[in-house]
């Protein structure tokens, strides 16, 4: 092989190479969004959440094999983008949950401690009662024993309210997924889309009826003369498809509570597409705030 030729062949090769380098400088990253639902995905489940927690685990686990499939068809699109934050709160749903059921076992066990604790207490005093003497001496014993017994019990009050402290906030957290506010059209129940409907559809999913049944008995003790549920989507689509899309999402939350006690005649349901908007659509928080339902009660 003369000179030319080895160069020629060095060439081709150099060039390859740097195609090569190329392609592979060009593979599509996969959004923070993405990274976020992973992360927290994989902390839950070497965590506490995968043992209190499996059901609402699962449901981020699948919610996050979509967000996945997606960015391996679509890349970085915003729907790949919606579905990673949509797998990433409802693995925050998994630990609320988790965390929540954790301090209930914290509060019973504690709860049993106490009342062990109380009840040897309390034997003990009144066999110390019982044996009460004359005895100025003895009485001062009794007295100071009283009073040790009723520091312990302080003592693990406040060690209960920590943990009942512990099981609010647990709360606080698990509530992020529903609100209520006072207005003056009523008082306000919204309810996340993301928690009550996959991406697109109108079905309600499993956690959204738990959901709404919780809601449905509220009402039900409180009284009502009025609900008007109201369907909202972002303002991706078109206009009519959300029109629809969100008037479908009303009629399935109106039906449903209907199972669940309510009175057909005194509730109704509307859909205003992404014509009310709460937030910037430009952006993922924003959107998913826009996708909800909002149940407008009037009071008795």
């Amino acid at each position: 092989m003369n000179k030319a030729s080895r160069w020629t062949l060095s060439t081709i090769s150099l060039i390859f190479a740097l195609a090569v380098g190329l392609v592979g400088c060009g593979a599509t990253a996969p959004p923070k969004e993405l990274k976020s639902a992973r992360d927290a995905y994989a902390k839950a489940s070497q965590g506490q959440t995968a043992q209190l927690a499996p059901a609402q685990l699962e449901t981020a686990r699948q919610a996050l094999d979509q967000a996945e499939t997606s960015f391996d068809k679509k890349k970085d699109k915003p729907v790949t983008i919606d579905l990673a934050y949509i797998a990433w709160r409802k693995v925050q749903i998994a630990d609320s949950v988790a965390a929540l059921e954790q301090s209930n076992r914290d509060v019973a066990a504690l709860e049993r401690e106490l009342a062990e604790k109380t009840e040897a207490e309390l034997k003990k005093f009144k066999r110390s009662k019982q044996q009460l003497a004359a005895s100025e001496a003895e009485r001062k014993r009794l007295e100071e024993e009283k009073k040790k017994t009723q520091a312990e019990l302080e003592n693990e009050r406040k060690a209960r309210e920590a943990v009942e402290k512990k099981l609010s906030a647990a709360l606080a957290s698990l509530e992020q997924i529903a609100s209520v506010k006072e207005e003056k059209r009523g008082v306000v129940i919204t309810l996340s889309g993301a928690v009550l409907f996959a991406t697109g559809k109108y079905e309600l999913l499993p956690i959204a009826r738990s959901k709404l049944s919780d809601v449905a008995k509220a009402l039900n003790d409180q009284g009502y003369k009025a609900i008007v549920v109201e369907g909202h989507t972002d303002s991706r689509g078109s206009n009519a498809n959300n029109m629809t899309l969100s008037q479908n999402r009303a009629d399935a939350v109106r039906a449903y509570l209907i199972t669940q006690g309510i009175d057909s005649n005194k509730i109704t349901a509307v859909g205003w597409g992404e014509d009310r908007p709460v937030a910037d659509n430009n952006t993922a928080d924003g959107r998913a705030n826009n996708r909800r339902v909002e149940l407008v009660v009037t009071p008795e």
